[in-house]
């Protein structure tokens, strides 16, 4: 190919070189661009950090397990004060689960607690209707059906799920849930005196040679101060030997049978006989 140039053809430039026509770039608007580019870049760094340490979280994968266990801890306390005279509630112990996953890329955990409600009544969903009603009008509580079975939802506030569902025969579950979220700094149980409720508890399992195995004590925030609290522990006992006879006299029982036994009080107890053993709950619950 020859080096001519046809009539009305410009001939090409190299990359160094200006096209014909074509106006130099302005140094000074190059310059102003750049400033520009760099004043947003630092102005859009500025409001991320803002945001994160002011903004609070919207959604739950942005709120950790130590800031969503306090929330399940109130919600607790909540729960025991709403089962008021439906039945005889105790505490139960908490479980954390982890190595779910918050992110296909990141672990997480979650937090369960709840309350076990020992009732005479057969009729769980007037049970657990009674509950939502003495819930807090913003946690939005109403009862349902789910797989032919009543169920109780609530929301808590902060992602904190709340439900009710039965237990087994004559027993009501209520539980407040996380879900699976960052771990953060852990779950810190709430602490508290529960030496009423313990000597209550060793007195009872003292009439069937003293307790097996660790006692616990559980506690949690009343909505209108003090805290709720249970102290658990189980005995072996001969079949033969009756669960009201370590209890003493008291409020009249919700349930005495051979196998289970709870009565209301101050403190209220639970006790259910399982495999030669029988497990005993002594509670101060929160007052509505």
């Amino acid at each position: 190919m020859s080096g001519a140039v046809q009539p009305g053809y410009a001939p090409p430039s190299r990359p160094d070189q200006q096209a014909p026509g074509q106006q130099a770039p302005d140094p000074r608007r190059q310059r102003r661009l750049v400033a520009v580019t760099v004043v947003w870049a630092v102005l859009l760094a500025g409001l991320t950090w803002w945001s994160v340490r002011h903004d609070p979280p919207t959604v739950k994968e942005q709120r950790s397990l130590s800031q969503a266990g306090p929330v399940v801890d109130r919600a607790i306390g909540e729960l025991t004060a709403a089962v008021g005279t439906a039945g005889v509630p105790a505490l139960l112990p908490d479980r954390l689960e982890r190595g779910c996953r918050v992110t296909p890329l990141d672990d997480g955990v979650s937090l369960e607690r709840g309350v076990e409600v020992a009732t005479g009544d057969d009729d769980v969903r007037e049970v657990l209707r009674r509950v939502a009603d003495r819930l807090p009008p913003q946690w939005r509580a109403g009862v349902s059906t789910f797989d032919g079975e009543p169920l109780l939802r609530a929301d808590a506030g902060d992602f904190v799920a709340v439900e009710g569902r039965s237990g087994g025969p004559g027993r009501v579950l209520l539980t407040a849930d996380t879900g699976c979220r960052p771990a953060g700094d852990g779950y810190r149980a709430p602490a508290a005196d529960a030496a009423a409720e313990s000597a209550a508890l060793a007195r009872a399992l003292g009439r069937w040679g003293g307790p097996t195995g660790t006692v616990q004590v559980l506690t949690a925030p009343c909505p209108g101060g003090g805290t709720a609290r249970t102290a658990r522990g189980e005995a072996t006992v001969a079949a033969d030997q009756p669960l009201a006879a370590a209890f003493g006299t008291g409020a009249a029982p919700v349930v005495d049978s051979a196998d289970r036994y709870a009565r209301p009080g101050e403190p209220a107890v639970l006790a259910e006989r399982v495999d030669g053993r029988v497990r005993v709950a002594v509670t101060s619950p929160c007052r509505a």
